[in-house]
């Protein structure tokens, strides 16, 4: 099918546009914030709400024939064989502790394969596209191609991980095995870190545990910047689970084979 790439980019910019703007007002002043789980901290805030339902909104009444799965408000069937996947904010606990590294995340499957997503940070002014074959950042108003870079042992690799304990069972000695392998380990970035491996400062990001929702948007970043990203098994990722972006595909099999998905 031939998908009107630009025009899916700049609803997508839309849709981004609207989600800055009710979530703004909400960032490092005193809103509520309500827990979602009953057994750990799992934050939702106004500004999640807000942001979800001003995006359905538009994607409802310029494309209604598409699905929705947002994070906040579930599933709404299309029938276009299109769906938007939309995260209102990634990374709501560092938005509640102030932090900048939060996002919004705005993806576009068709027929259940990932076709163009979006992330961007609103208080710092920069956004990342992302199509399947290619990618750009507008930062302060300067747009650039991306493009992320050549890293071939993971002795010289930075990667990321939102939080270790987000590992469970054999997945953390798994885990443990590639940060030891590693240069330079950071954690806590959730979204960001994506976008900065598709930038070419960053090599690989791991984690389990993942939503549609948490990924959708940030694989035709990665994949566009001449990266990608699979789950532990070298497989696909696109409904989440257990991930792994790379910027360098000596990263992935390096990476592959310490998770334990091909033996050495």
């Amino acid at each position: 099918m031939d998908h009107d790439i630009p025009r899916l980019l700049a609803f997508a910019d839309t849709l981004a546009d609207a989600a800055r703007s009710a979530i703004l007002p909400h960032f490092r002043v005193p809103h509520r914030v309500d827990n979602k789980s009953d057994t750990h901290f799992d934050p939702v805030t106004e500004a999640d709400r807000a942001s979800e339902q001003r995006m359905r909104q538009l994607i409802e009444a310029g494309f209604p024939d598409h699905g929705i799965h947002g994070e906040e408000f579930g599933e709404k069937a299309g029938a276009s064989g299109y769906q938007w996947i939309l995260d209102p904010i990634d990374g709501t606990r560092a938005f509640v502790a102030g932090l900048p590294t939060w996002g919004v995340l705005i993806g576009l499957y068709y027929e259940g394969a990932p076709l163009i997503g979006v992330m961007d940070q609103p208080y710092l002014d920069e956004r990342y596209r992302g199509w399947m074959t290619g990618a750009e950042s507008t930062i302060r108003g300067a747009t650039r191609d991306l493009r992320t870079r050549g890293c071939a042992h993971l002795k010289d690799s930075t990667l990321s991980s939102t939080d270790p304990t987000l590992f469970r069972g054999t997945e953390s000695a798994s885990f443990e095995r590639v940060r030891k392998a590693s240069k330079v380990v950071r954690f806590g970035f959730d979204c960001y870190a994506y976008c900065m491996l598709a930038s070419g400062t960053m090599d690989c990001v791991i984690e389990s545990g993942l939503k549609a929702f948490d990924i959708a948007a940030l694989i035709p970043i990665v994949t566009g910047a001449g990266g990608g990203v699979c789950n532990w098994q070298g497989g696909d990722a696109s409904r989440g689970g257990q991930v792994l972006a790379y910027g360098d595909a000596n990263i992935r099999d390096q990476a592959l084979s310490l998770l334990g998905a091909i033996s050495r």
